[in-house]
């Protein structure tokens, strides 16, 4: 996805707003950067961060407190957990996390690289968070917050949840169309992202209310993800997020025969997440970002999600075309002030490579996945090429008078023979070349100098 390149003044540049059933496209401006270091500043459908990285939905995003210290620490932008417009329907169980360590045995010291959760939206009710929204945003005037919902399939209680949102006064709306787990029978969550009609009505009935830019999150349960994703923008939303986390069972307890996490002797399949999905989740942006750029005019967005806990990890997403990186269970597992590590890692690399902003390398990547077929066609010509240049000159027409000498070599070989032996006290040495070998020129002498006088 290739963004159009602006030169505008921050501060002249208002966040955008939507009027119902208008279709607007939100347009990426690159930051200025100045002469010192790497400029990490964003600006994403008319809403300008500090830097790319978001709080991803979830237990990070729950309520006021944790959301004020992702603000603190220095984080682009936080999206609140997902609510729903009756809480009472929300009844999460304990316990509900499981990890995977590297170590097969599952000691403690090994790194976790696995994390699995069989929690629900919020449970809270919709008031108090809605509170919590409008405290933040006076707290925090120029910060981005974005309002994750999630709600049955009536399209009232959409309209009724969307407007009190956005009556918070969140900056954007992220769609959670992509829960693995709980409600399916509400028609909620994945429910709808892996059903392509059921979404397309979906997002309708959302587009034609939000006056605020909707991002759709992406279940990556799915064949193809690039078809709900191409639905979701063509319905009106602004951007896409990817991806929600992948349907799994963590594992079986070999003791108590029981699967985990366990509540009182049961579970039931989660949502696998942590630094295992990474490449997982590569791909599925890579797809996505692919079809954006195919099919989309520049003003699209794509948020990245999916096993972030370095600034190289964060920088792999924008090579592909991310314009920002959500980070979830990499808060849960390092804490709040990981962004200071993510910044810094970030700007690192991008002095390695002399960027000065994020949208000098955004999407780079991109041009290099082909397909297989290519690919042996590609290695097909390059050998053709690397067997033309050892043949030297296949005419009489290709001599040149500059490069004579040259192309002379190129077309000789030398046969080399010897076998060289050196008698010492200790017994003997043999050294050189055993039989026949075909010897360049060029290369003989230096063949000659490692012989022993």
């Amino acid at each position: 996805m290739e963004s159009l390149t602006l030169r505008a003044s921050p501060s002249t540049a208002a966040p955008l707003r939507r009027v119902p059933g208008r279709r607007h496209a939100a347009v990426s401006v690159r930051a200025s950067a100045g002469a010192g270091e790497p400029d990490l500043s964003v600006r994403v459908n008319g809403l300008k961060m500090p830097n790319p990285f978001v709080i991803g939905s979830g237990p990070p995003g729950t309520n006021y407190t944790v959301m004020k210290r992702a603000f603190d620490e220095g984080w682009g932008g936080v999206i609140a957990k997902t609510v729903s417009l009756d809480a009472e329907k929300v009844i999460n169980v304990t316990p509900r996390y499981a990890r995977l360590r590297a170590d097969p045995n599952g000691s403690t010291k090994s790194p976790i690289i696995g994390w699995q959760n069989i929690e629900l939206i919020s449970d809270r009710p919709l008031e108090t968070m809605l509170n919590e929204f409008k405290q933040l945003k006076k707290e925090y005037p120029d910060r981005i917050l974005i309002g994750s919902i999630m709600e049955e399939y009536n399209k009232a209680a959409w309209h009724e949840l969307i407007e009190r949102v956005e009556e918070s006064g969140v900056d954007a709306l992220e769609i959670n169309f992509s829960c693995p787990h709980g409600m399916p029978e509400r028609k909620m969550g994945a429910a709808v992202g892996q059903d392509c009609d059921l979404l397309e009505e979906v997002c309708g009935w959302i587009n034609e209310k939000a006056t605020v830019p909707v991002w759709a999150k992406m279940t990556p349960n799915i064949t193809d993800i690039t078809k709900p994703a191409r639905i979701s923008l063509k319905s009106g939303c602004e951007g896409v997020s990817a991806i929600n986390t992948i349907m799994s069972v963590m594992g079986i307890n070999l003791k108590t025969l029981r699967p985990e996490p366990c509540v009182e002797g049961y579970s039931t399949p989660g949502g696998y997440s942590a630094r295992a999905v990474h490449p997982i989740a590569l791909a599925k942006v890579m797809q996505i970002a692919r079809m954006m750029k195919e099919e989309f005019a520049d003003g699209q967005s794509l948020s990245a999600i999916g096993g972030v806990e370095t600034g190289n990890d964060a920088a792999e997403f924008i090579l592909l075309g991310a314009d920002t990186v959500q980070v979830c269970t990499g808060v849960m597992m390092h804490g709040y002030g990981l962004v200071k590590k993510l910044c810094a890692e970030l700007q690192d690399f991008m002095r390695q490579h002399n960027f000065s902003s994020i949208e000098d390398f955004r999407g780079a990547s991109l041009p290099y996945f082909t397909t297989h077929t290519d690919l042996v066609h590609r290695q097909r010509e390059a050998i053709n090429q690397r067997k033309a240049i050892r043949k030297g000159l296949e005419s009489d027409k290709d001599w040149t008078g500059d490069g004579f000498v040259k192309e002379t070599e190129s077309m000789q070989t030398c046969r080399a023979h010897k076998l060289f032996h050196v008698n010492i006290k200790s017994g003997s040495l043999s050294f050189g070349i055993s039989g026949l070998d075909l010897v360049k020129p060029q290369d003989f002498k230096s063949l000659l100098d490692r012989v022993p006088e």
